[in-house]
């Protein structure tokens, strides 16, 4: 997994693929699923973009990535 941080503007997660299998994600805000098999998730500002395998996205606004937790494929949110 390859993560690149700008902890003062912007976090950037990338999702790279684990031998033949893809990890995809369940973005959870609040403890409630926003966005399911998410591939790409990108913090900009006060919100997140996240994106699947077929290029549908979803913006999440006034959030940000608190955890990734690669075990149980899910990266967690949280509001600002």
């Amino acid at each position: 997994m390859a993560f690149k941080t700008n902890f003062i503007t912007k976090l950037t997660l990338t999702i790279v693929k684990v031998g033949r299998r893809m990890c995809e994600f369940t973005v959870i805000l609040n403890e409630e699923v926003v966005f399911k098999d998410a591939v790409y998730a990108k913090m900009e500002r006060n919100k997140v973009i996240v994106r699947d395998v077929l290029g549908e996205t979803k913006e999440i606004k006034n959030c940000k990535i608190v955890e990734v937790d690669v075990n149980s494929t899910r990266p967690v949110l949280s509001r600002v």
